[in-house]
C-alpha cells in the first residue's frame, strides 16, 4: 500500500489506518528504537506509542511520505523513553556517547543570541547532509540518527575504528562551521 492511501486512512480515521502502517513500517521502527534502548520491552512499547502518535498527528499533519515522519517520531519517544529510564542514574551507553560526541557543534546558548526553530535547524542540517559524499553521509547517519556503536558501523562499512572516528570528527567540525556560517549559534 501507498504511502498517500496510508495517509488518507489516517485522514478519514480508519482505525486500519495503524494496521497499515504496521504492516509496512514496522521492522524500520523498531530497527530505530530498538538501536537506542537495546531492550525488547521498551522498544515494543516505544514502537506502539509512535502509532498512536501518528494517529493524534494526522491531521493536521499530511506527510508525503511516512518513512521519515515515522522515523522522526519514533526516535523522539525512544530518545525520551531512554532518558527516562536513567533519570536516577549516570553511566554508559551509545546513546549518551554519541549526544555527547555532537556537543561540540550543536549546543543551546547560556543567552538569547539565537531564536533558531527546530525546522530552520532541521532545514540547514538537511542541507548540509545532502553535502556530503554518500558513504560520509550515511556513516554520520549510522552514528547521530540511528545511535549505532562505533564498531557496528566499522563493521557494515569495512572500516576501522580509526577511519570511522575520524570521519566522524571532520564532519561534526564541518556541521559547526556550516551552523556558524548561517549564524546559528547552538
Amino acid at each position: 500500500m501507498k504511502d498517500s492511501e496510508i495517509v488518507s486512512l489516517y485522514l478519514q480515521r480508519d482505525e486500519s489506518a495503524i494496521e497499515k502502517t504496521k504492516m509496512k513500517y514496522s521492522r524500520y521502527i523498531y530497527s530505530i528504537v530498538n538501536g537506542i534502548l537495546n531492550n525488547k520491552e521498551d522498544t515494543e512499547e516505544c514502537e506502539n506509542d509512535t502509532y498512536l502518535a501518528a494517529w493524534n498527528c494526522i491531521p493536521p499533519h499530511k506527510p508525503a511520505s511516512l518513512a521519515p515522519f515515522l522515523g522522526k517520531i519514533a526516535r523522539r519517544i525512544a530518545i525520551n523513553k531512554w532518558k527516562s529510564n536513567r533519570a536516577d542514574k549516570r553511566g554508559g551507553g551509545e546513546v549518551a556517547l554519541s549526544l555527547n560526541e555532537l556537543n561540540d557543534c550543536i549546543r543551546s546558548p547560556d543567552n538569547d543570541e539565537s531564536n533558531i526553530t527546530a525546522e530552520e535547524l532541521s532545514r540547514v542540517i538537511d542541507a548540509f547532509l545532502r553535502t556530503l559524499p554518500e558513504t560520509e553521509r550515511n556513516v554520520f547517519m549510522r552514528r547521530y540518527w540511528y545511535m549505532d556503536p562505533i564498531n557496528d558501523i566499522c563493521e557494515r562499512y569495512g572500516f576501522t575504528q580509526g577511519k570511522v572516528k575520524m570521519m566522524l570528527m571532520r564532519t561534526r567540525k564541518k556541521l559547526k562551521n556550516t551552523l556558524e556560517k548561517e549564524k546559528i549559534f547552538l
